[in-house]
């Protein structure tokens, strides 16, 4: 059958919201920051939906990895872009780095930030080599710091943000608890800027045992979390870009818990931070959606 402009739109609307919005049709750019010599919207697109991390369970997992293939999440991006959005967090990987190559071949213009992971968390020589791709920044990752902080071994951490200040980039530390931006500020360690998770999934199971005298299974979100993270993304002057707002999914059930949740991030950030989000546009136009949320709440705090 002839695949006909028609079709394709249709095709489009039932398998990547984010395409809903015709290059000739882009929405007005979202309002942006200064992070060292680049301008980031205050919102980000985040990365962990589209390679299957969904912080639930394994078959979950599974759904997203099957249906984020590599043209869908061209496409994803695409749409962010063409709603506004300028800056994706991204992870290292032989994948997302291969996505973000296409995206870049294909006309792409998204600024990107890397959230080291696996080798290049060891080998350091692939810090430089990313690095020549020119990134916004790369960030040491958030479970590793919270469980290197936990071991005594901080000092693994340092070493890497030294090696990313060595490749010409900007340096950040993403963390899930806010004790680690207390210490890392007390000491003075050279960081652009922060990546902090709303809520401290990072707990290990003893600690969520004396905390609530028992231990849920499963990752834990507690309410009285964000609070804490606030408190020390507003008192640090450096950027912070928070993330997980929506509780890796778990604040999703309506439009408006899911406005309620981006109302409380933005109302309680410094006006220099931004708010990175998930995307899986497979039953809505997220990237429209969220771009419209944002917008609705900062020109209205404006």
């Amino acid at each position: 059958m002839p695949h006909t402009s028609e079709s394709r739109r249709r095709f489009l609307q039932s398998t990547a919201g984010a395409a809903l919005v015709s290059a000739a049709e882009a929405a007005p750019a979202l309002p942006k920051v200064k992070l060292g010599k680049f301008e980031i919207t205050r919102l980000i697109i985040g990365a962990n939906p589209l390679y299957g991390y969904s912080h639930c369970s394994r078959l979950l997992d599974q759904h997203l990895r099957e249906w984020c293939t590599q043209e869908r999440v061209c496409e994803i991006l695409r749409g962010a872009e063409r709603n506004g959005i300028n800056t994706w967090q991204m992870h290292y990987g032989e994948r997302p780095v291969s996505d973000l190559k296409r995206h870049r071949a294909e006309g792409g213009k998204l600024q990107w930030i890397l959230l080291g992971m696996g080798e290049v968390m060891k080998d350091f020589s692939l810090i430089r080599e990313m690095a020549r791709m020119q990134p916004v920044g790369i960030v040491h990752h958030g479970n590793m710091t919270d469980d290197r902080f936990r071991a005594g071994e901080r000092e693994k951490v340092h070493d890497f943000l030294k090696a990313v200040r060595d490749s010409g980039v900007l340096v950040g530390l993403s963390t899930h608890n806010p004790a680690v931006i207390d210490t890392v500020e007390g000491l003075g360690w050279d960081i652009d800027f922060y990546m902090t998770c709303l809520y401290q999934q990072s707990r290990p199971r003893e600690e969520l045992q004396k905390m609530l005298g028992e231990a849920p299974i499963g990752e834990t979100y507690l309410d009285s979390d964000p609070p804490r993270m606030f408190r020390v993304i507003r008192q640090t002057k450096k950027t912070c870009l928070a993330f997980k707002l929506l509780a890796a999914g778990r604040l999703i059930n309506s439009p408006q818990m899911v406005e309620q949740a981006v109302r409380r991030a933005l109302e309680n950030i410094k006006p220099q931070d931004c708010i990175i989000m998930g995307m899986y546009p497979r039953f809505r136009d997220e990237p429209r959606e969220n771009a419209e949320t944002v917008r609705r709440i900062l020109g209205a705090a404006g």
